[in-house]
């Protein structure tokens, strides 16, 4: 049998990036259990079993207290603990430990998504000869912006009312704009000015409007205090641009076609894999984040769901009934997953067609 070197080659460059994508996932996913992982082992919390993804179980191996599985299904995991969901006479068990330490249980594996975005940005960064400020440096030839209100060496603090902590924030601030016109708050000889109606180029991509950037910012010299500052706040860039993006999507400003599964996430990084590795980073972070963000909102089966119950039963110094509470984390659970079979679908139709 003769292999074609070429085909085989042929398919592996059109594979391996999408093999990265759900690495990624992977790395993600075993951070977030780890978090809880290491969380309930610290604070002497028997766990069952630490499982990397969903499904039939391809390998596993029981240590002395804890089954480590990898399951069929790379997009997912669990941290099963003694006593999490069910009553248990262990002491050891999740359910017998005090409120503030299953709440530091269950907030830990949103805290190491949050950790990991924060660490890759600093990965990012770190090459940086120079960082971007937010201060305007130079004008375009004819930019409408200069003419409508915006001045060399203004500091940009607000658009349209939404802090900017570093040049990232333009990017989302200068989207989804209609007739071109923005309210800019600018640090202007040591005092905050309200520039009303500052005006820009537009164009379109997608569906979604934007404006088009006519200045040029000033650069910042790289110090230890410098680049420390620019991951902290591009990190918080990070997260800001995460929960405006909810609040537009809540206020009706993006539908369903904007937003993406583990599918259409997928596909996405793995174009962008076949770029470059490098540009991979910038993704993984803003996905670390959002995971570890969107998993500490009060939402029914979600972290931040459970952590809203034991933040309940501190304040009222007693647990809410459990078949309550389970009730309501199963709706929450099936509604979930109905979201994300809608948005699969969708993701997939849009890849087909």
């Amino acid at each position: 049998m003769v292999i074609n070197i070429s085909a085989v080659l042929n398919i592996w460059n059109n594979v391996w990036p999408y093999l990265i994508a759900i690495l990624l996932f992977v790395v993600l996913i075993v951070i977030h259990e780890f978090g809880h992982f290491i969380a309930a082992k610290l604070l002497g919390v028997c766990v069952n079993e630490f499982a990397v993804g969903f499904g039939p179980k391809l390998f596993s191996k029981q240590g002395k207290e804890t089954k480590y599985s990898v399951n069929l299904i790379p997009f997912g995991g669990y941290c099963a603990m003694e006593g999490e969901d069910e009553t248990s006479t262990d002491s050891k068990a999740f359910c017998n430990k005090k409120p503030w330490r299953r709440f530091i249980i269950v907030a830990m594996g949103a805290i190491f998504n949050l950790l990991l975005g924060f660490i890759i940005v600093a990965i990012i960064l770190a090459p940086s000869k120079a960082f971007t400020s937010t201060v305007v440096a130079q004008f375009d030839e004819n930019a409408m912006s200069q003419k409508t209100g915006l001045m060399i060496d203004d500091e940009i603090l607000e658009v349209d009312g939404r802090k900017i902590y570093s040049f990232y924030d333009l990017s989302y601030a200068f989207t989804n704009v209609d007739d071109g016109k923005i309210d800019i708050t600018v640090l202007r000889d040591g005092k905050e000015k309200l520039l009303k109606d500052v005006t820009f180029e537009t164009a379109e991509e997608n569906g979604i409007s934007y404006l088009l950037l006519d200045f040029k910012v000033y650069g910042i010299k790289k110090t230890v205090w410098s680049y420390i500052k620019q991951t902290f706040n591009t990190a918080i860039s990070y997260c800001a641009v995460i929960w405006r993006s909810l609040l537009d999507m809540l206020a009706g400003k993006y539908g369903i076609s904007a937003i993406s599964g583990p599918v259409g996430v997928t596909a996405a990084i793995g174009n962008v894999a076949k770029q470059s590795l490098s540009a991979v980073l910038p993704i993984m972070a803003l996905i670390s984040i959002n995971l570890g963000l969107f998993n500490l909102f009060p939402i029914p089966a979600l972290d931040g769901g459970r952590l809203l119950f034991i933040l309940i039963e501190m304040i009222i110094r007693r647990p809410v009934p459990q078949k309550y509470e389970s009730v309501i984390h199963t709706v929450g659970f099936i509604v979930l997953i109905a979201f994300m079979v809608l948005i699969a679908a969708k993701d997939i139709w849009t890849l087909i067609f």
